[in-house]
């Protein structure tokens, strides 16, 4: 098993994604290295686990103090690592707080990856890049399916954001011939997701309802659509990305789409909650039919100045060029982080 003998650098090795590829590549035999902000509180509850010798006594896994907002820090820890691949997953993430930090996300989003590329390039690593780019570059699309030729039309300022890093990323693998790709990923959950993203959201308040430790779940836009996928199946096509003999970018997807109400609803019948409709639009809420209670209300404070209403991926190149595909439907998506959330809790499920 451990036998790769590759060395990898994950910028956002604390968050969903980063956690999930650093297992990946440890279980492949790489050693791997992250880069990590100084804060007064640690956040690394997705990767304690990966130094334990318990999870696997010979995983080679490092952290080093650094910032996309630092270009110094990251030249010096290219230096000092020297990887085979660089998979640059830190960024502000959040759409919704983007509006309300804009500048913050264009910088460390878009000029952050400016730094790592131009430091790769100063430190004339010859390192394969992986740049985490994301289905909110096609935003207002029009397109019934999105592929890597349909235009972006960005909706937030981390979607222009990811747009400028996205070209960028292109444009140093064209002119300094960098093995340089994107990776446009749609929506990818796990229980490991952050608890301010939609489908986190909904899992973990509804089993909060359940132990009797919240009322009311609150949310916006119910009808916006979303191709929602299982996060370990994708960060194996990040690292199928950086097999290739050719560097090219990619569309991830499920090629399924749903809505937020479609998800909230069906956790709901997994949770065996049974519940009734009242009112309609922003006054629409959902009753519990057992105890008359509100449990999911409309708040404006969940809506955004501009929506990105329906995104749907074709993943046909990944399939045909990586041999990759999602496996684990919206069902089963639901289930694992409902039953995550749910034993976190104490909750015994229906």
């Amino acid at each position: 098993m451990f036998s790769m003998g590759k060395t990898a650098l994950i910028t956002g090795i604390t968050g969903q994604d980063g956690s999930y590829l650093a297992e990946l590549l440890l279980k492949k035999g790489y050693a791997v290295h992250g880069v990590v902000r100084r804060a007064s509180t640690f956040n690394r509850g997705r990767i304690d686990h990966l130094f334990s010798d318990a999870w696997h006594p010979d995983a080679k896994i490092y952290l080093h103090y650094g910032d996309l907002g630092d270009s110094n820090s990251l030249l010096r820890i290219l230096n000092d690592v020297r990887p085979d691949e660089i998979y640059n997953l830190a960024a502000q993430s959040h759409v919704g707080v983007s509006f309300d930090m804009p500048e913050y996300t264009g910088d460390i989003t878009a000029l952050g990856t400016t730094r790592l590329l131009e430091a790769l390039r100063t430190s004339k690593l010859p390192a394969k890049f992986y740049q985490a780019s994301s289905s909110e570059l096609y935003g207002k699309t029009t397109a019934e399916k999105q592929t890597e030729d349909t235009p972006f039309y960005p909706r937030s300022p981390y979607g222009c954001a990811k747009a400028y890093a996205y070209y960028l990323t292109r444009n140093y693998r064209e002119s300094y011939g960098m093995f340089a790709v994107n990776g446009i990923l749609f929506n990818h959950e796990s229980p490991r997701r952050g608890e301010n993203f939609v489908t986190r959201k909904i899992t973990i308040s509804l089993a909060k309802i359940l132990a009797g430790k919240q009322e009311c779940l609150y949310l916006g836009n119910l009808e916006a659509k979303r191709d929602w996928g299982y996060a370990p199946e994708f960060v194996e096509g990040m690292w199928l990305m950086l097999q290739q003999s050719e560097p090219e970018d990619y569309v991830l997807a499920t090629g399924r789409t749903a809505s937020v109400r479609e998800f909230l609803e069906l956790c709901m019948k997994h949770l065996n909650i049974r519940y009734e409709k009242k009112g309609s639009g922003k006054g629409e809420v959902y009753l519990d039919t057992k105890t008359g209670k509100t449990i999911v209300a409309l708040d404006p404070l969940y809506h955004r100045p501009a929506e990105v209403d329906f995104l749907l991926g074709d993943a046909s190149k990944a399939k045909k060029m990586l041999g990759w595909e999602a496996k684990t439907s919206l069902e089963e998506l639901a289930k694992i982080m409902l039953e995550a959330d749910c034993k976190e809790l104490g909750v015994t499920l229906p």
